[in-house]
């Protein structure tokens, strides 16, 4: 079984950057496909990124696309979240999450497909 301990979010303004990290501990991390969500406060969670065990695929959500980037070291058993021009409606809980899995080149992306769960990091984008 996997722990999953983010760091990163906090308050930054509109149009800035921000990162998260999630560090993973237990079981071999390649063989996690790693994933990204958010939940904004009265809305359901929402896929963000996702990033293959091998690192060499990726997937973004539509509200995020093109403003992120979504990658993993497996030698230091972490992935990472690179957000760009953030506005405000990125405000939300972010939380990392990891899926066993034995195909080291598929993405996840549904919520529901994922094993274990961070506990979340809050993003607040000032206006």
């Amino acid at each position: 079984q996997v722990q999953l301990v983010q760091s990163g979010g906090g308050l930054v303004q509109t149009g800035g950057s921000r990162g998260f990290v999630c560090e993973a501990s237990g079981g071999t991390f390649s063989r996690y496909a790693m994933g990204w969500f958010r939940q904004a406060p009265g809305k359901e969670r929402e896929f963000v990124a996702g990033i293959s065990g091998n690192g060499a695929n990726t997937d973004y959500g539509d509200a995020v696309r093109g403003r992120c980037t979504i990658s993993r070291d497996n030698a230091k058993n972490a992935v990472y979240l690179q957000m760009y021009v953030l506005q405000p409606e990125a405000t939300a809980v972010y939380f990392c999450a990891a899926r066993t899995e034995s195909r080291q080149c598929v993405v996840i992306t549904e919520e529901r497909s994922f094993h274990f769960w961070g506990r979340g990091t809050q993003l607040s984008v000032s206006s």
